[in-house]
């Protein structure tokens, strides 16, 4: 009779939760770029906010509004479906208690 072979601790069911750290600042984006390569995504937030008339001046020349990056972030492509499930499934959670979004959405 064979011993049962132990089971393979690479196997393990676990939960992954952020790791809170108070000194992490938490980083507001109204604008929001994607490129892609073969291997990843790159997301690049940034904070857009009203033009000054100088601003509005160049844009209407150059056709091109320079918005500050506020981080970039980079996934491998094997995790972006589960990003947009996770997106989806917050974002109908979201529209059940607060209703649709209010204003434009870019």
């Amino acid at each position: 009779m064979d011993d049962p072979k132990p089971e393979d601790p690479r196997s393990v069911n676990f939960t992954i939760v952020p790791a809170e750290d108070t000194t992490v600042p938490r980083i507001y984006s109204n604008f929001c770029s994607i490129q892609n390569s073969p291997f990843d995504f790159t997301l690049t937030f940034c904070e857009m906010l009203p033009l000054s008339e100088r601003e509005v001046r160049s844009a209407q020349q150059s056709h091109v509004v320079r918005a500050p990056v506020r981080a970039r972030i980079v996934v491998p492509v094997q995790m972006i479906p589960g990003l947009i499930a996770a997106l989806q499934e917050n974002f109908r959670l979201y529209q059940e208690s607060y209703g649709p979004p209010r204003g434009p959405l870019h």
